[in-house]
């Protein structure tokens, strides 16, 4: 069960960050030409996240309820529908309609952790998690480079449909072999609870505010990068939007050797809780430097990459295990759920705070993403310590 569940999750989550990966790199291109200003492309990207944040915690809650597989379901049909209205808008607040939806029905993820804490014992979940990272490399490889050249061919239209069949594959694979894996159903939990509410209830736990704080400020400056980065590479260093799918396929790349191979390596040698400190100080380093690649030597900018995917790949499934550690074994998916939602406020953030501060100046996003990355890497050290 253990190792067909993993399989198909990993082929769900691939499949939906493909799609996902298919517009990263045209996104904000596509919403200058309809009007947009550098802001507003950051609002762009916090739309998204605001419904997710919103939702993330219900989702988790309503998997706890009924079960992991259902919820999935929804949540990759909702997705089709996003990406089908996502290749026919032609004006600004259609796409933004489209965002919306798409937040509001980004359950894949805590569910998809959900299941790693049903299946797999604490001690592993470090490895299954960066197994699911991997997934989202994978992704983010081929998400990017093949939606920049369908864009070339057929346009926006073609990639959004092109998004929603692989939607409906993923949906055809999750109904036919994504079996149930939660063994208690929970009846007390909340399905519409008050994000805030949940998110100080869990910061009760000393070490699970820690991690919670860990997430809320990485998140926070990678999106700031994430939103930003297509337009500094296409607008200061004259990359094509084919060119940036390959930038973007380069950090997946990485993904995957990191957290789909050497991640538990790491975990074995290091710890988890050095490997937050050392992920903290690695997404720093890597945002900080970006903007201040010479034009001229773009290959640069890779190893800015290189240093900003390994921090991730060492952060990310870190922090999943340890809050797995530590939540009740009734609410693995209500606090799984609940570090969604506190990514999900800082995409909120990021993203806006991102525009706005590139519309001052192209390396202004990078500089504060770097300045807050450095400043939580007391907290990560400071937890190292209190831990061991």
């Amino acid at each position: 069960m253990k190792n067909k569940a993993l399989v198909v999750l990993f082929l769900t989550i691939f499949l939906d960050l493909m799609g996902f990966g298919l517009i990263i790199p045209i996104l904000p291109i596509y919403a200058k030409t309809l009007g947009a200003t550098d802001a507003m492309v950051g609002l762009l990207g916090a739309s998204f996240s605001i419904m997710q944040f919103i939702f993330a915690s219900f989702w988790g809650g309503l998997s706890d309820r009924y079960g992991r597989r259902p919820i999935m379901l929804i949540s990759i049909s909702i997705m089709i529908v996003a990406y089908i209205l996502f290749a026919n808008a032609t004006v600004l607040w259609l796409l933004f309609a489209t965002r919306l939806l798409k937040g509001f029905g980004a359950a894949n993820l805590s569910v998809a952790q959900a299941y790693i804490s049903d299946v797999v014992p604490a001690e592993k979940r470090t490895k299954a998690f960066g197994i699911i990272g991997a997934a989202f490399g994978l992704g983010f490889i081929f998400g990017p480079s093949i939606g920049g050249i369908v864009n070339e061919f057929y346009g926006v239209a073609g990639v959004g449909y092109f998004a929603a069949a692989l939607g409906a594959l993923n949906l055809v694979l999750a109904w036919f072999f994504l079996d149930e894996t939660l063994k208690v159903k929970s009846t007390t939990v909340q399905l519409f609870p008050n994000p805030f509410k949940d998110i100080i209830q869990f910061r009760a736990v000393p070490e699970i505010n820690a991690l919670f704080t860990i997430n809320f400020v990485y998140v926070l400056g990678f999106s700031m990068m994430q939103i930003t980065s297509t337009l500094l590479w296409a607008e200061h260093f004259g990359l094509s939007e084919l060119h940036i799918g390959y930038t973007f396929a380069y950090i997946g790349v990485l993904a995957v050797i990191i957290q789909g191979g050497l991640i538990g390596y790491f975990n074995t040698w290091f710890g988890e809780k050095n490997l937050l400190f050392f992920g903290t100080i690695l997404v720093s380093m890597g945002l900080f430097s970006m903007p201040f690649v010479p034009t001229d030597k773009f290959y640069l900018e890779l190893v800015s990459m290189t240093l900003l995917s390994f921090g991730n790949a060492l952060l990310t499934p870190t922090v999943s295990t340890l809050l797995t550690t530590y939540a009740p074994d009734d609410a693995q998916g209500k606090i799984l759920g609940t570090n969604q939602s506190v990514g999900s406020l800082a995409r909120v953030l990021g993203p806006a705070i991102g525009g706005a501060a590139y519309g001052f100046h192209y390396s202004y996003p990078y500089i504060l993403a770097g300045s807050i990355a450095l400043v939580v890497s007391i907290l990560a050290l400071r937890l190292r310590r209190k831990l061991y």
